[in-house]
């Protein structure tokens, strides 16, 4: 399975934007998926998640009510949109996929390249 994120850009503090993340193959309508960030010299780290379904969702409280993840499995497509972002949103933000729900970093066994969001004060 191969994941493909877009929709990073520079944004001002309090702006908008929604992230997609587009796999390859139908098969991911099956998975679950994550979204995830590293910001400059920090480690990787968890921002949500959401089963098969979409019936059930998991978000970092950094970002909880101010994030929202999605899929649409008939596009093999996830989203995060996210409002009022902060500089500290500032990241690559990944999506990954697998068989399993997760809530964390470890155990995801596809991930995309990663695209960048800056968020300006």
């Amino acid at each position: 399975v191969q994941l493909v994120e877009s929709g990073g850009r520079l944004v001002q503090a309090g702006g908008s934007l929604r992230l997609s993340c587009a796999a390859s193959e139908r098969t991911v309508s099956s998975y679950a998926m994550g979204w995830f960030r590293r910001a400059p010299g920090k480690a990787r780290q968890f921002v949500a998640s959401i089963s098969w379904s979409g019936d059930a969702t998991y978000y970092a409280d950094s970002v909880k009510g101010r994030f929202t993840i999605s899929r649409d499995n008939a596009k093999n497509t996830g989203y995060l949109q996210m409002n009022s972002l902060k500089p500290d949103d500032t990241a690559v933000y990944y999506c990954a996929a697998d068989r399993v729900i997760r809530v964390g970093v470890p155990g995801w066994g596809y991930w995309g390249q990663g695209t960048q969001v800056t968020v300006s004060a």
